[in-house]
């Protein structure tokens, strides 16, 4: 992992605040902002992370993932989004060629990704399964938030921290199973959608 300039992320304290209803509108601002600077060159644009679940508590930062056709192309994308108001922050050559830019107003993660990557999917049915499963959003937020009373040297060292419980819920999101609940037909059909 390369990191590029000053880090934001570097001894920081981690707030984690209720849900704001005004989340899907800035992620919904950024998307056009993004749209506008790369045209067909965007191939997805999506809200993913925490600001993109109803209901559940989050760091007030805006993940977006943005598929272009080849993410190491940085020629075809890098200086229309720069252009747009992102920054480069890290280029993470050894984790799906991943690239990460950040925004300002409203405080954005842009995560860019090549087309394909199963990092995609992977971030759309951890949201998409919170969506739909109450005792899965409680039990990130609670680990969110106690997470969040500690000091970290760094953002990432939060989001390590959380690792354990992301993989018991992505567990669960794969199998489709929720905790304590036999599968129902509303769940099932639910299921479906992610």
């Amino acid at each position: 992992m390369a990191t590029l300039g000053s880090d934001p992320d570097r001894a920081r304290k981690v707030e984690v605040v209720p849900y704001d209803a005004a989340w899907p509108r800035l992620f919904a601002a950024e998307e056009a902002k993004i749209r506008g600077a790369l045209g067909a060159a965007a191939l997805l644009i999506e809200h993913v992370g925490s600001t993109a679940v109803p209901g559940l508590a989050a760091k007030p930062v805006i993940d977006v993932q943005l598929a272009v056709r080849d993410s190491t192309d940085e020629v075809a994308y890098r200086s229309a989004l720069e252009r747009a108001g992102y920054r480069l922050i890290i280029r993470e050559p050894e984790w799906f060629e991943h690239r990460l830019f950040k925004g300002a107003a409203p405080e954005t993660n842009l995560h860019v990704f090549s087309a394909g990557c199963p990092e995609l999917d992977r971030c759309r049915l951890f949201r998409d399964w919170l969506r739909i499963t109450p005792q899965d959003v409680a039990l990130y937020a609670r680990t969110k938030q106690e997470l969040a009373t500690q000091t970290w040297a760094h953002v990432q060292d939060y989001a390590n921290a959380k690792q354990g419980v992301i993989a018991e819920i992505m567990a669960r999101a794969e199998a489709r199973t929720v905790p304590g609940e036999e599968n129902d037909a509303k769940l099932s059909t639910a299921a479906k959608l992610i």
